[in-house]
């Protein structure tokens, strides 16, 4: 049976995921260097990034877009 997302690699990872994932590989300070909303540089949570980024489209695309690009590049 194939796929129904063949094209996203994103399927079945869910936004918690990936940012624990980011996190653990580059921690907070990285990650609001690289991608600077408030919910990384002041007082950062799992909670409250996910919060802000599930009402932010623009702002969970950047996450996202990261967490490809590392993907990748390992």
């Amino acid at each position: 049976m194939p796929s129904e997302h063949p094209n996203n690699p994103l399927h079945g990872i869910t936004l918690a995921m990936i940012l624990e994932q980011l996190v653990a590989q580059v921690g907070w300070e990285e990650l609001g260097r690289v991608i600077p909303i408030r919910c990384f540089t002041y007082d950062p949570s799992i909670k409250s990034s996910l919060t802000f980024l599930r009402k932010t489209p623009w702002a969970r695309a950047k996450v996202e877009a990261l967490y490809l690009d590392r993907m990748n590049s390992e």
